[in-house]
């Protein structure tokens, strides 16, 4: 445990104090900041024409459209960029300097290195998530005059939980690549690689698969039951994209009227008339249990990805 807390000690003073860390929080913050700023005036503007009443208005600074895009769309896109530039270089930066072998030379278990280290990278990504919600609050304290109301603030912090275990996924694969490749020009490649594939080749190659296999006419000809289908497949292979099953649960949290994660849903007569009845916002417990199944997931492949990382470290020769 000793050894655990020196490497955690270390690795955090090491990102507090490198202008890495200080350029790529600056950099996210402003940007945050922005957005969350111009969507508080547009709310604020809708209110004073009383266009837009009821409740959960502070929760709309988080997922109304401020700079082209919203705060979850911002983390959702930019997010994975701070575990991934948090991680690329941890291990290999190390071996390049010649100090993992005398870190794990000391009476240090080499288990305490990757696991101080990761658990360094997320206390950072916790406090910079946090930091930011905080502030952009503040904006909506300021700007809308809104008091948020014990849901919303609970709905804010589950926000806040789903996106510390994203971030912290993508820094499990940068820790990965930066064991397995000695370069750190490699792995942080490999890294942005990575982030390319699971968030937008997958993303937007859904639809083409889709397409492949159950091809819709698309001057709006053809069966509702290949439509069906099309739409299946694309809510499917999206699913591997750790950005879609962050986007789909943030988004329910966050807008209590969501009350599904699918884009397409079929409806006879009589549920039209049951859905046109209830129109009430849901409460938070069931927007958790809507998004429990993505949940799951992401948690799920954060602790995969590290336990990868965890095993191929702990086999991998280390030499000079």
């Amino acid at each position: 445990m000793g050894g655990l807390i020196a490497i955690y000690r270390k690795e955090l003073g090491d990102y507090f104090s490198s202008y890495r860390f200080v350029i790529l929080f600056a950099l996210i913050a402003m940007v945050s900041f922005i957005t969350s700023y111009i969507a508080a005036i547009s709310l604020r503007e809708s209110i004073a024409q009383d266009a837009m009443r009821g409740r959960f208005l502070f929760l709309m600074l988080f997922s109304t459209e401020g700079a082209r895009f919203s705060m979850i769309q911002f983390v959702a896109f930019f997010g994975p960029l701070i575990g991934l530039f948090l991680g690329f270089d941890a291990i290999n930066r190390e071996r390049a300097h010649g100090t993992l072998v005398k870190m794990v030379s000391q009476p240090i278990y080499r288990d305490a290195v990757i696991n101080g280290k990761f658990l360094a990278g997320v206390t950072v990504i916790t406090v910079m998530i946090v930091a930011i919600v905080l502030v952009i609050s503040g904006f909506g304290l300021t700007l809308l005059g809104v008091v948020p109301e014990v849901e919303e603030i609970l709905r804010i912090a589950v926000y806040v939980v789903i996106s510390i275990f994203y971030i912290s996924f993508w820094l499990g694969v940068s820790i990965l690549f930066s064991i397995l490749f000695r370069s750190t020009a490699t792995s942080a490649l490999a890294s942005v690689a990575a982030w390319i594939l699971l968030s937008f080749v997958i993303f937007f190659g859904a639809s083409a698969v889709a397409n492949a296999v159950a091809p819709v006419d698309q001057r709006g000809g053809g069966d509702m039951e290949t439509l069906m289908r099309n739409v299946q497949i694309t809510e499917t292979v999206s699913l591997f994209s750790p950005m879609v099953l962050y986007t789909n649960s943030t988004a329910t949290i966050v807008d209590p009227k969501v009350k599904t994660t699918k884009s397409f849903i079929l409806q006879g007569p009589w549920e039209q008339i049951l859905s046109t009845r209830f129109q009430n916002p849901l409460s938070l417990s069931q927007s958790l249990v809507v998004v429990i199944p993505h949940l799951i997931s992401l948690v799920a492949i954060t602790f995969i990805c590290f336990a990868v990382s965890y095993t191929v470290f702990m086999v991998q020769e280390i030499k000079m």
